[in-house]
């Protein structure tokens, strides 16, 4: 499948483990590529979906002067967004507790921003998902704080794991999406290329 991408070479501007499992699961060959202290703030006036592909896009401009021709760039950022603020990646494990505590019994948003580059173009999009949260006892949190280390992860938690198990009611939208990477919609996107 997507003999079109033949003509690139693909690289993942990523080091989360999530995103390459995801992206291994397309049946793609692709490299890994990462800069250290890529810059990830944005600017105040932006809000929920806005911030992950603006993000995104800021990502792929970090990697333009490296870039040769024939390359295809993927990058991606996710964010939780919960009653109108932005829960990224937990500052240790008493942060993380925090922001559990807030997603227990609540639903949020998890978006993520996407953005496509090569040498001559630059196409970004984003892709929401809505999750419900069970509420979540003190011990489930801290069990899963302690057991799964989820400081690497946008509200401190992966869909994927127990808390995932135990604790989401409902998802509306792409699971995968949750997960750090709307690989659907990627699919889709690739498939224009």
């Amino acid at each position: 499948m997507l003999k079109n991408l033949d003509k690139y070479q693909i690289i993942l501007a990523s080091n989360s483990p999530r995103r390459k499992e995801l992206m291994s699961g397309l049946g793609v060959d692709y490299v890994v590529r990462t800069l250290p202290d890529v810059d990830e703030s944005y600017p105040a006036n932006l809000s929920g979906a806005e911030i992950p592909e603006y993000i995104s896009r800021e990502k792929a401009d970090a990697y333009r002067a490296i870039m040769q021709p024939g390359e295809l760039l993927i990058t991606a950022d996710t964010i939780v967004w919960l009653d109108g603020k932005v829960l990224g990646k937990p500052e240790g494990r008493e942060g993380a507790v925090e922001m559990l505590r807030s997603l227990s019994g609540k639903s949020h948003q998890v978006f993520t921003g996407v953005c496509l580059t090569t040498t001559e173009w630059q196409k970004s999009f984003t892709a929401a998902s809505d999750v419900e949260f069970d509420v979540l006892s003190e011990e489930e949190i801290q069990y899963y704080v302690d057991k799964y280390q989820p400081m690497d992860k946008a509200g401190a938690y992966g869909v994927q794991e127990w808390i995932g198990y135990i604790g989401v009611k409902s998802i509306s939208g792409s699971f995968y999406n949750i997960m750090g990477l709307p690989i659907q919609k990627l699919y889709g996107e690739l498939k224009k290329l």
